[in-house]
């Protein structure tokens, strides 16, 4: 018999160490440059910190997917917390004492966001260790609020605190990385299967193998989701960065702004929690993921036309909400289309497109801005690009023929 979700006790250690590793990061990206600042640092040298945290993440991308298949994933996500942990004690101590140079704060930026890209690909890897095949949308849509929780409260927490004493964010990431690391301590991962199972899609065999990379792009799911994954990320980023600006030079105010961000993350709790309704729907895949991309590219073209403030943000919640019932409807068919053995480089490999994006968002919102020097205009752009990135998913033979596995009765194997 299943076990459900709720009772299932190794699935809730993944998803509390996960979150709390999420809130940490969200915490440590606003508590450093402020610290920077704080101490009289040049613009330059807050994003410095801020651009060193996004870049250890993603660097190490690729070889922390190839390090969760190669060596144990409990140990490999409780020793990256250990880092972490004992790197936001040392500012903590260093704050505490009144000299926390710069050196120091880019040294931990190095090591907080290498060792959180190391956290992510092996606790994704884990995942279907611990969740029955029938149960794996269900957890992935409930893994998909944790980011946007963390956005809601992390940054929240990181300014507040900061404001009462500069040492207390610390002090709170610090026992946040310390409480995630005792919890992963105690978490049975069961043994990894050595074969995949039989009729199931294979980017190559089941043992982990230095060509992993090559045999997983070779793979045409992996192929078409991962185009799609980097381009709605990068419309994604883009059109947030473009909100902020149109806002901006609209003269809205900074509450308003601030609570448009707290309508992107709502939205994006609002998608995971129907994400899960929508697969237990028995909804084809396509149509998810396809017709979210459709909806997003709608929405980003109403966007153009919405009044500045609130009325903008609730757009952009409406379009957040659209993106995680796409995205576990895209990683379920990842997942069953590569066996145990490469899944942590699927992981490595999707969290390296998704950071690039991330990166080149922010650029081409630059592009559009500076190039229409007109809000509505720049807006539309993103919006065209979207339309182009659905009208290819909707021409992609791949996407529209995504599956979804067939719930699995087979027992799971046993704990080691």
């Amino acid at each position: 018999m299943t076990t459900p979700l709720p009772r299932n006790r190794n699935y809730r250690i993944l998803w509390s160490g996960m979150f709390l590793s999420e809130m940490a990061g969200e915490i440590a990206y606003v508590a450093l440059p402020l610290l920077v600042l704080a101490h009289g640092g040049s613009a330059a040298a807050v994003s410095g910190v801020a651009a060193v945290l996004a870049g250890a993440r993603t660097l190490i991308s690729l070889p922390a997917g190839a390090l969760a298949d190669r060596v144990n994933r409990k140990r490999v996500m409780v020793v990256a917390q250990g880092v972490r942990t004992v790197a936001m004690l040392s500012v903590a101590v260093a704050v505490l004492l009144g000299n926390c140079p710069l050196w120091q704060v880019l040294f931990v930026a190095v090591v907080e966001g290498a060792a959180a890209g190391i956290f992510v690909p092996a606790e994704n890897a884990a995942l279907p260790q611990v969740v029955p095949e029938n149960l794996l949308p269900q957890a992935l849509a409930r893994n998909a609020a944790r980011p946007f929780a963390a956005l809601l409260i992390g940054p929240a927490l990181a300014g507040f605190m900061f404001g009462l004493h500069e040492v207390l964010p610390f002090t709170l990431n610090t026992s946040v990385l310390a409480v995630s690391f005792v919890a992963l301590a105690a978490l049975h991962l069961p043994r990894r299967a050595a074969e995949p199972k039989a009729g199931e899609e294979t980017a190559a065999a089941a043992a982990p193998q230095p060509g992993g990379f090559g045999s997983l792009l070779r793979t045409r799911t992996i192929r078409a989701t991962m185009a799609w994954i980097v381009g709605v990320n990068l419309a994604f980023h883009t059109l947030v960065v473009l909100v902020l600006i149109v806002s901006s030079e609209g003269n809205v105010a900074p509450g308003q702004m601030g609570l448009m961000m707290t309508c992107f993350g709502a939205g994006g709790l609002v998608g995971a929690l129907i994400a899960d309704r929508l697969h237990a729907a028995v909804l084809s895949p396509t149509v998810l993921v396809i017709g979210s991309t459709w909806v997003f590219a709608s929405v980003a073209g109403a966007m153009a036309y919405a009044p500045r403030g609130v009325p903008l943000g609730i757009l952009l919640g409406a379009a957040a909400l659209a993106m995680p019932v796409a995205n576990t409807t895209v990683t379920i068919c990842q997942l069953s289309a590569v066996p145990d053995g490469l899944r942590g480089r699927l992981s490595g490999l999707v969290g390296l497109g998704s950071e690039l994006a991330a990166t080149a968002g922010p650029v081409a919102a630059g592009v559009l801005s500076t190039s229409t020097r007109d809000g509505a205009a720049s807006i539309l752009g993103a919006a065209a690009l979207l339309v182009v990135i659905a009208t290819g998913a909707t021409l992609s033979p791949t996407l529209r023929r995504l599956a979804l596995p067939r719930p699995s009765t087979a027992r799971q194997p046993a704990h080691s």
